[in-house]
């Protein structure tokens, strides 16, 4: 029996690491590729490992394009997005979840329906009001819209159902606000999910390209997403400058991931399944 376990423990781990292998090719393929001069892109049998690397492409992917720009305006929105739908949905998902009035269930389906409707579909209308509201090419327009999110609001609620009702009781009898009871109670029990939720968040709002392509049309305002997109439209055959661009965009995501990936697995294990 210890050795068919053993068989099978092996079979899996090699298993598991062939498909790790054969979904890492790509990102192999844009390291080597972006380490490349141009006179070596075209070279036949592919080099893997280029035989003279170089960083031509990261310095003229810097003065050939405001790339900084770019990744500093894509870092501010997201993080400022992040913020906002944490402590938005956050404050939400507490009163669907702990505070009692009439009507809750009825209003929090009604708020769930919501997310039937595609994102696309509401686009014209947040367009029109953005341009009635003077906020086109602004970063608050491409914010504002942020604060209301259904999915987040419905992660956090079912994870602050499990949480204890006596111990927002015993606040209670002590004379505890809903603000205090939130901050001090709910939200340190709700860690883990809250760090789950920042990571989707970032990671969605990092790789929007829709959005800030429609509100955002001064170039010095433009994300990176919509930076990369017109770096393939002026440099689309150059590909070591188009995969150090990718290479550059994917940093921070992965880097966010790394720090929080225990909290993330977590929260998405307690919010996903319980409640």
């Amino acid at each position: 029996m210890t050795r068919r376990l053993l068989i099978k423990k092996v079979s899996f781990y090699l298993f598991a690491s062939l498909i790790g292998f054969f979904n890492l090719i790509p990102f192999f393929w844009m390291v080597s590729t972006s380490l490349k001069a141009r006179k070596a892109l075209a070279v036949l049998p592919v080099q893997w490992i280029p035989e003279e690397p170089s960083f031509e492409a990261y310095q003229r992917l810097f003065q050939l394009f405001p790339f900084a720009r770019a990744i500093w305006n894509s870092v501010f929105i997201s993080v400022t997005t992040t913020v906002i739908v944490v402590v938005s949905a956050s404050l939400a998902a507490y009163v669907f979840a702990k505070v009692p009035f009439k009507g809750r269930e009825v209003l929090f389906t009604l708020f769930l329906m919501t997310m039937m409707i595609p994102g696309q579909v509401t686009m014209i209308p947040n367009f029109l009001v953005l341009r009635y509201l003077g906020l086109l090419n602004t970063y608050l327009g491409v914010l504002l819209p942020t604060i209301y999110n259904a999915f987040a609001t419905f992660l956090l609620r079912q994870n602050m159902r499990i949480i204890p009702d006596a111990f927002l009781e015993a606040a209670i009898i002590d004379g505890a606000s809903h603000f205090t009871i939130f901050s001090r109670i709910v939200v340190p029990l709700s860690k883990p999910i809250l760090a789950a939720l920042s990571v989707i968040t970032f990671m969605g709002t990092w790789n929007d390209y829709l959005w800030p392509l429609i509100v955002l049309t001064d170039r010095a305002k433009m994300t990176l997403p919509v930076g990369l997109g017109l770096l393939n439209t002026q440099y689309g055959n150059q590909y070591n400058l188009l995969m150090a661009g990718g290479l550059i965009s994917m940093v921070p995501i992965l880097l966010l991931y790394f720090l929080a990936q225990k909290h993330f697995e977590q929260g998405l294990s307690i919010g996903g399944i319980k409640g």
